[in-house]
């Protein structure tokens, strides 16, 4: 992207799954602007890495103006499970062309033409809008997050179980987001996966795959157990309402159906290397439980 040092917009850059984004595009010398809600998460941004914040939001075209002026790329990943998530990554293409914008690497959904799934076919709208513009868009379709296996951590560590409402021995593709992010930074500021369109996955694992890497990182067993859909999404502690749970167990449906297909070939590509294995992800899990364990120890 020449010489210069690039501005980035994060969108989202302080949850769970954007701000991944951040140390990559710093690694790589851009300057990361974040979209932020309130002056509370724009102090969390900043505390990131993120050099500038503005403070807006999706559904006002006004604040999607501003954050969008003056940026070299934007990163974008919609809110899941939102009725109006379409629409507001529609608006914010439309502010990114506006505003000429050379970048914009979106982070939809593996299989988005699923379109029984809606949160899949939600990504289709946004999509359309990259494809009908000016944009230089990167699509990334990332399978099922490894990250989902770090949140229920605590409880597999305490409580020797891992649970999915879907049967255990059923292959799903998952990622590491860190190489989704990886992917994306490497599109907002690098030409080479300029207007590619990437399904991002390490391969297909089942819930026996992954609970016989974590007994084995542990040292003890650990099972694999299927609860039923409410049973699990209670014990998440989801942060979503009924509707969107509801959506949710239509994806978890399909699960049990016909599992979740993927490979690593085009992320193997990306990123010219390997991308982190289930192994290597759960590995650090269990060390990362040894040293807080250590520390409590200590004190």
């Amino acid at each position: 992207m020449g010489s210069t040092q690039p501005i980035i917009l994060v969108v989202g850059a302080t949850g769970k799954f954007a701000r991944l984004v951040v140390p990559e595009l710093r690694r790589r010398n851009a300057l990361v602007r974040a979209l932020v809600r309130d002056d509370a998460r724009a102090d969390l941004a900043r505390s990131l890495g993120v050099a500038e914040t503005v403070i807006g939001d999706l559904r006002n075209r006004d604040s999607l103006a501003e954050a969008t002026r003056n940026v070299d790329g934007v990163f974008h990943i919609g809110p899941a499970f939102t009725p109006d998530e379409a629409a507001m990554g529609v608006a914010l293409v439309e502010a990114a062309e506006r505003n000429d914008v050379k970048k914009f690497a979106f982070s939809s959904v593996i299989q988005p033409t699923n379109t029984r799934l809606k949160n899949h076919a939600s990504k289709i709208p946004v999509e359309e809008a990259l494809y009908s513009s000016r944009l230089e868009y990167t699509i990334l379709h990332p399978a099922n997050f490894m990250q989902n296996i770090g949140m229920a951590w605590p409880s597999i560590v305490r409580d020797g179980g891992f649970g999915e409402p879907f049967p255990k021995d059923i292959r799903i593709a998952r990622v590491d987001y860190r190489d989704v992010a990886e992917t994306a930074a490497i599109a907002l500021t690098e030409d080479r996966l300029a207007f590619a369109t990437l399904e991002l996955s390490a391969g297909m694992f089942s819930r026996n795959d992954i609970v016989a890497a974590i007994s084995d990182e542990l040292g003890r067993p650990i099972e694999a157990f299927e609860p039923s859909f409410s049973e699990w999404a209670h014990s998440a502690r989801l942060p979503y309402s009924d509707q969107q749970l509801h959506l949710l167990s239509k994806v978890h449906d399909h699960y049990r159906k016909y599992g979740l297909g993927g490979n690593s070939l085009s992320l193997t590509a990306a990123l010219g290397r390997e991308p982190r294995s289930l192994r290597q992800y759960i590995r650090e899990l269990a060390r990362r439980q040894d040293i807080e364990s250590s520390n409590s120890v200590m004190k």
